[in-house]
């Protein structure tokens, strides 16, 4: 049985922390380092880092704060914003990322995924998939939840394996930061498509509700944001109220 990852999610805007509600109404939760450092220390299975400011401001990653969270950060480390080409990978790595995670240049330049799989492994390439409902499907969202680029987000997420990438940290837009719970059906629609790991994003606001996502929406791994920064729970009490409900985790 494979073990379910808790993953704390760190979005930062001008070297701040911030949390809002489906990408809107930002406010600030703490210090990317020492957020990162609690979450190390309660025992996060990784840490994911997002510049969420820079994809849509053509803005590069915060490299010195990305450097100042993995000196003190010691569980895999995947970190997003505005990465655009493979020499923005490498800086990335450079800096101390284990995994880069690209979400706008994946979806106007799809043969970026091909080039990074192919330059540092799939295991460093994260497609993230920002995905809003339009309908009855879901659709991909570019610049930071603001472009509807009318991509299937299920088909992209086909592709991007097809292509080499190695996870898919899938976003509700809907579901970012309501609270609400993660879409399980759309959680379950891409897990369901692709054979490689699905990380559950946007929603979660009480511990059953990470339960679902992977018994019901099929994740492999849940991001979380609100429920940590706003110390709402540990990452201890996370792990161990997953236990106590049968899951495997580490």
């Amino acid at each position: 049985m494979l073990t379910t990852r808790i993953i704390p999610c760190l979005d930062v805007e001008d070297g701040q922390v911030v949390k809002g509600v489906r990408f809107e109404a930002l406010r600030r939760a703490g210090d990317p380092v020492e957020l990162a450092k609690l979450y190390n220390e309660q025992g996060a299975d990784e840490i994911v880092f997002l510049d969420i400011g820079a994809s849509y401001r053509s803005r590069r990653t915060m490299l010195e704060v990305v450097e100042r969270v993995s000196d003190c950060v010691f569980v895999p480390l995947t970190v997003g914003g505005g990465i655009r080409n493979i020499q923005e990978m490498r800086d990335a790595l450079n800096a101390g990322a284990d995994k880069v995670a690209i979400c706008t240049a994946a979806l106007e330049t799809p043969e970026l995924i091909n080039e990074g799989a192919a330059r540092f492994g799939s295991q460093c390439i994260v497609l993230s998939i920002d995905a809003k409902r339009v309908g009855d499907r879901w659709h991909a969202f570019a610049k930071g939840g603001r472009l509807d680029t009318g991509v299937d987000a299920v088909d992209w997420a086909r592709e991007a394996e097809r292509r080499g990438a190695g996870e898919i940290l899938l976003n509700s837009i809907d579901r970012d930061g309501t609270g609400t719970g993660y879409d399980l059906e759309l959680t379950r629609r891409v897990a369901d498509s692709v054979s490689i790991p699905v990380i559950a994003s946007g929603g979660a606001g009480t511990l059953d509700q990470l339960y679902q996502a992977v018994v019901d929406g099929h994740a492999d791994a849940v991001l979380l944001a609100s429920l940590l920064h706003y110390q709402a729970y540990t990452v201890a009490d996370i792990k161990r109220y997953l236990k106590q409900k049968g899951l495997h985790i580490r």
